[in-house]
């Protein structure tokens, strides 16, 4: 989907609306959705926005306009994959989202790989959580992020600095913080550029995870903007065993 600015926003999260009630069943594989203006007034959106949303899950392979019938929702929708900005716990979790465990919330100096991503300035203060990520009693995943100085948030993405703030007076809810990010981001369009290589946990990952430190695993790195401002940085480190990462691809 290649929706950008601000202008086309509304239409960004109405489709990701329409998408959410696809792929939890609230409009299943081969049902006809309600007709537009029908539709229009159950999700109290405009039709000229309505028809732009549509038309879009149409070129992304979600639905299907049948003659005489209306848009259906193809037998087999995409399902949703990385390259959509999604929190891991949910989007490795599947049906039933992993659990987030806090290692770690603090404030830190720019590292190298903050200062390339996120193009902090030398002596910034970022945010940096580091979290596992488990399912039915295993470890499935650690998670370092690391959120762009406040100076920067506040000037191009406020609700996300409010989110965070707000986490930190509420003592960091059991969530990521890509999770906040997300919530924080309904009237915000995101951008993201993930890399995925091969690697081994090593000792204190290992530690981590409870697994061997030579345990092959698969570490994503993950850069999340909006426009082309770097607003979150992460590296997730995938054990072997984990749940699979979809990836979702389109020619």
């Amino acid at each position: 989907m290649a929706v950008s600015g601000q202008r086309r926003r509304p239409v960004v999260a109405l489709y990701e609306r329409i998408a959410d009630a696809v792929h939890d069943g609230t409009y299943p594989p081969g049902s006809t959705l309600p007709s537009e203006p029908k539709l229009a007034a159950e999700l109290g959106v405009s039709r000229p926005a309505l028809r732009e949303a549509l038309l879009l899950l149409q070129e992304d392979g979600v639905l299907t306009v049948r003659r005489g019938v209306g848009r259906t929702v193809n037998d087999r929708p995409p399902r949703r994959g990385f390259e959509q900005v999604q929190p891991l716990e949910e989007l490795i979790g599947g049906g039933a989202p992993l659990r987030v465990r806090a290692l770690l919330r603090t404030v830190e100096e720019p590292t190298d790989f903050t200062t390339q991503h996120l193009l902090a300035p030398a002596r910034a203060e970022l945010r940096f959580w580091e979290s596992v990520l488990s399912g039915e009693g295993a470890a499935a995943a650690l998670s370092h992020e690391w959120a762009a100085a406040d100076e920067l948030l506040d000037r191009v993405h406020p609700e996300f600095a409010g989110a965070l703030r707000r986490a930190d007076a509420d003592g960091h809810p059991a969530v990521s913080m890509l999770s906040v990010l997300v919530g924080a981001s309904r009237e915000t369009a995101l951008g993201a550029h993930s890399g995925i290589t091969a690697t081994l946990l090593g000792r204190r990952r290992g530690d981590q995870l409870g697994r061997p430190a030579d345990t092959p695993a698969v570490l994503v790195t993950q850069i999340v903007r909006v426009g082309e401002v770097p607003v979150l940085a992460a590296k997730h480190m995938l054990p072997t065993g984990a749940p699979a990462l979809p990836v979702l691809q389109s020619h």
